[in-house]
């Protein structure tokens, strides 16, 4: 016996580690929505894990989450600073692509992405440390049409819509709606003003207007008149109407109303409910400018956005002297799924992708049984040959357990016939393997 001494690893908290039937079940999802990015018209790139620290921090605000990368032997050189890191979203990576890449694309570039990210946050429920994003974003070079505003959501709601994950409500806003109200108030430092109202949801009413009086000294009454703006969501555009009612005058606010009119009813045709102009909404960073989204699961309101995102004037700019506004949305794949997985909210199937296993029947067969697999596989059938001839029953077994639907039985002998066994009614039937199909 063996002195070797083992070490017995333990879960890393933050790096979600799915069994294989949860595994599969990801996967039809990552399918399902590459299927709709790309019946939109949107290509798939994929760029490094790795970014230069400089190209990571271009839109700041971000270096307590980013990982920097290390060799854990580290000589002479290499023994200098970090000056790279993992990259904790696909924005500011896909930016540095449309930057470096520029003259080898077409215009306005309408890409996907479907990758892992990693930021070293405190693990809780919905968050983790390393995860699956998936983007869509629009790009153009000076001028971007605002109808890409109203297809960004319009494209996501149909994504979502696929996994049936249940209710969802897209909420939209414009920032130019509430820096316009803001500067019309008189308030000089917009900035942390809009931050504090993009927090209504999590601090409630009371929480925001004293955060306004205590930390940025507003009067009560400025506070309860931003207030105002915050609370105030529709269906439709009768948001117009109520704020216009607050009395207060901006080119800034009339633009972003007729920006978020636009997109609005350009989102009529969904389901109605799907799209609520929520005016607290403003995304956490500075670079948006215009039309921002988040997403919420109706059946989980505490989870917080599992979709957000946003228009951007010149996201590209830290890496290009050319003005390149983009609309784009992200969805928190491994966000959402984590959470319907451990709500029990999603149905496990089989444990592989197996259509079909066949049955070892002996030794002499063996040839027969490969031979009959392979033709199988090459007509789309998934097939798991079984590793050893042995009882049928114990073949059976195993099966069952995987979930594998159908058992193929080879002749035993020279002469015999094929026959397929239905694991899930126990029917067994005759079968051609040149023309057979599951329910057949």
């Amino acid at each position: 016996m063996s002195n070797q001494e083992i070490y017995r690893p333990r879960p890393i908290s933050g790096f979600p580690e799915w069994l294989p039937e949860q595994r599969l079940i990801e996967l039809k999802w990552i399918d399902k929505i590459r299927r709709t990015f790309e019946s939109f018209g949107f290509c798939s790139i994929e760029t490094p894990s790795i970014e230069e620290l400089d190209v990571l921090l271009a839109k700041g605000e971000t270096d307590n989450e980013i990982y920097t990368l290390a060799r854990l032997q580290a000589e002479g050189d290499d023994a200098t600073d970090a000056r790279l890191g993992l990259h904790y979203d696909l924005t500011v990576p896909f930016a540095r692509y449309v930057a470096q890449h520029f003259s080898e694309l077409v215009f306005p570039f309408k890409r996907y992405q479907i990758q892992r990210a990693w930021r070293g946050e405190r693990p809780q429920d919905g968050r983790y440390r390393e995860f699956y994003q998936c983007d869509i974003d629009v790009i153009n070079v000076d001028h971007l049409p605002l109808h890409f505003d109203a297809e960004i959501p319009a494209i996501i709601y149909n994504t979502l819509r696929s996994l049936e994950i249940g209710g969802i409500q897209i909420r939209i806003n414009n920032r130019k709606i509430l820096e316009g109200y803001l500067k019309g108030l008189g308030i000089k430092d917009t900035i942390s003003a809009i931050r504090t109202l993009d927090k209504l949801d999590k601090i409630g009413e009371e929480g925001v207007t004293s955060t306004l009086q205590s930390e940025l000294k507003l009067s009560q009454d400025l506070a309860t008149r931003c207030l105002a703006l915050a609370t105030i969501r529709t269906t439709e555009t009768s948001f117009v109407e109520e704020v216009k009612a607050l009395g207060v005058q901006s080119d800034l606010l009339d633009e972003g109303l007729e920006e978020l009119v636009f997109v609005v009813e350009e989102l009529g045709t969904l389901k109605r409910g799907a799209i609520l102009a929520d005016l607290s909404i403003a995304r956490g960073f500075d670079y948006y400018t215009g039309t921002v989204y988040e997403t919420v699961l109706l059946d989980f309101p505490n989870l917080g956005s599992i979709c957000s995102g946003g228009r951007y004037d010149n996201l590209a700019g830290s890496f290009i002297n050319r003005k390149l506004p983009g609309v784009g949305i992200s969805f928190g794949l491994s966000r959402t799924f984590g959470k319907l997985l451990k709500e029990q909210k999603l149905e496990i199937g089989a444990k592989c992708p197996t259509d079909v296993l066949m049955i070892f029947p002996n030794l002499e067969q063996r040839e027969n049984a490969t031979r009959t697999a392979n033709l199988l596989r090459q007509r789309g059938v998934n097939v798991e040959m079984y590793h050893a001839p042995g009882k049928i029953s114990r073949q059976l077994r195993y099966a069952s357990r995987k979930g594998i639907p159908y058992v193929w039985f080879p002749p035993f002998e020279d002469g015999g016939i094929h026959e397929v066994k239905d694991m899930s009614s126990g029917n067994q039937t005759a079968a051609d393997p040149e023309t057979w199909c599951s329910g057949s």
